[in-house]
């Protein structure tokens, strides 16, 4: 992959959306009438203008909408699944998990936590506590200097909201940059950073198929700051490589095969 990534021009950014409650479930059809994936790619255009190219693709486009192609074109993307974790195929999984790896920058909400592309780049569960009983979530941002807490209050409120809870099976976050209190006593990381190779991961749990939180103003800026703060430079997207460099020569590195095959 050789794909130049600069700082000139807009961020192009790749909605991915399950999309499957919309289908399936009137209620969330009435909230979402044109999929969450919308929902979220309206918040960015929003908050970014003519600073971000945003497209969609879904769950039930040919490889999910996600082909070599896209990939190679897209700085962000932006993922959401939820009911169908399991349909995502594994091919698909490992072409976006090695252009993570090679400096692309995704953000995972809500759900997301258990798609299989996050829970390969954190080698973990994933797993937490939850509960959806119209909980209020207070967002509070611990991190006020972080890019991504720009122009958002401190804290910001969601009055109805699913909970989520600790403990959120994940290593140790990068950055932790927000933390949610709900309802019923729980507190919870629900925005924190990764880096991966030379990508950039954002996770960031407000958002629900259950209820409106991606048409609420602060949750949209909070994504598009994310959006922002995702994408990396570098003069071509390529994977780090192991590489064996002659004294005194500290710019010719030479390729290596790794451990001999047994014969």
């Amino acid at each position: 992959m050789t794909n130049p990534i600069t700082a000139d021009g807009p961020v192009r950014v790749v909605v991915w959306g399950e999309n499957r409650h919309e289908q399936l479930e009137p209620e969330v059809a009435e909230i979402y009438p044109e999929g969450m994936h919308n929902a979220i790619r309206q918040g960015i255009e929003e908050n970014l203008g003519q600073g971000a190219v945003v497209s969609t693709v879904t769950l039930d486009d040919p490889e999910h909408g996600l082909t070599e192609e896209v990939l190679e074109n897209t700085d962000v993307l932006v993922w959401w699944g939820h009911a169908a974790h399991g349909e995502v195929s594994d091919e698909v999984v490992d072409r976006v998990h090695r252009h993570v790896l090679a400096g692309m920058g995704l953000l995972v909400l809500h759900s997301g936590h258990w798609s299989k592309i996050f829970g390969k780049l954190m080698g973990t569960t994933c797993t937490l506590r939850w509960r959806s009983e119209r909980d209020r979530e207070i967002v509070w941002t611990v991190d006020p200097t972080h890019p991504i807490a720009q122009g958002v209050p401190h804290p910001f409120i969601i009055p109805e909201q699913e909970m989520y809870g600790e403990f959120f099976d994940i290593p140790a976050p990068d950055e932790l940059i927000f933390l949610s209190t709900f309802s019923g006593g729980e507190v919870f990381r629900s925005g924190c950073t990764f880096r991966r190779g030379f990508g950039k991961i954002f996770f960031f749990s407000p958002g629900d198929q259950d209820y409106p939180v991606y048409f609420h103003k602060d949750v949209r800026r909070v994504i598009a700051n994310g959006v922002v703060w995702a994408k990396t430079y570098r003069p071509e997207r390529t994977s780090p490589v192991l590489l064996r460099y002659e004294t005194e020569d500290f710019y010719n590195g030479q390729g290596y095969q790794g451990a001999l095959k047994a014969q």
